[in-house]
């Protein structure tokens, strides 16, 4: 009989801001390949919305609101996520937020407001995920897999948007640092570069969404803007033991448009 080699069953990931968009396209392809899932999000609702549909795929779901601009409310939730579940084998640090403004007026409040979720947030919660796998192989059970969600602003300037590339360069680089470290006690960390993707937060504003997703379109080799279900193969991938010697590494899953630039 042909054989999964993407099986996650009896795994565990918890991703953030899995409740919609993005996140929620990283759960969903874990949960399809056999993965339980932890959804951390900030909306309760949402939450019980998005579990309701990874539980369709005969994987069990644990849901809680977790601030992640917050260093002691990660602690905290991570903890609560290991009493429900036993165990986290894959973490995607995906919660963030996206804001504009010109480089020339950027403030202290408008600056932290987007370090603190997006680069802070991601920070400790591959630290909890980290020290969690590191207990783990001490136990005589190695191994784990952290998985960052990236962006393209990682490799070219996005004008109004330096802090949101700030923080993606930044994670860029920690989860070369992590591989390095970690990889001793088999656990490794890679980055999803996704191009741009439409979900609820790129079209906040949808005559802008549509506007930016045409543009994208037109410079993109296979012609679209993307979806989350375009990243769901790249994050079971890395969650896999078939991304057992892969680690460092930045995926880009934007269409061929950095290739065609």
């Amino acid at each position: 009989m042909p054989e999964n080699l993407f099986d996650l069953s009896g795994r565990v990931a918890l991703v953030t801001g899995a409740n919609s968009g993005l996140g929620f396209g990283f759960a969903r392809g874990l949960a399809r390949a056999g993965s339980d899932i932890v959804i951390w999000g900030r909306r309760t609702d949402k939450n019980a919305e998005a579990a309701e549909t990874l539980r369709g795929y005969g994987v069990r779901v644990f849901t809680d609101c977790v601030d992640v601009s917050d260093e002691a409310a990660i602690v905290a939730g991570f903890g609560r996520a290991l009493e429900a579940m036993d165990r986290v084998d894959t973490v995607v640090a995906n919660a963030g937020i996206a804001a504009q403004v010109p480089f020339t007026d950027m403030d202290i409040a408008r600056y932290r407001k987007l370090i603190d979720v997006n680069l802070d947030g991601a920070v400790f919660t591959l630290r909890e995920g980290a020290r969690h796998m590191k207990a783990r192989a001490e136990a005589g059970d190695p191994g784990g897999s952290l998985i960052v969600c990236g962006s393209g602003s990682i490799f070219q300037g996005v004008p109004t948007m330096a802090h949101y590339g700030i923080a993606k360069g930044a994670l860029n680089a920690l989860a070369k640092a992590l591989a390095a470290e970690l990889g001793p006690i088999g656990v490794r960390c890679n980055v999803i570069a996704p191009g741009f993707i439409e979900t609820e937060m790129t079209f906040a504003d949808p005559e802008q969404g549509r506007m930016i997703a045409e543009m994208v379109s037109a410079r993109t080799p296979l012609g679209r803007a993307g979806k989350p279900a375009d990243l769901e193969g790249a994050v079971v991938y890395l969650a896999s033991d078939m991304s057992a010697y892969h680690t460092g590494d930045t995926l880009v899953v934007d269409g061929g448009k950095m290739s065609a630039n």
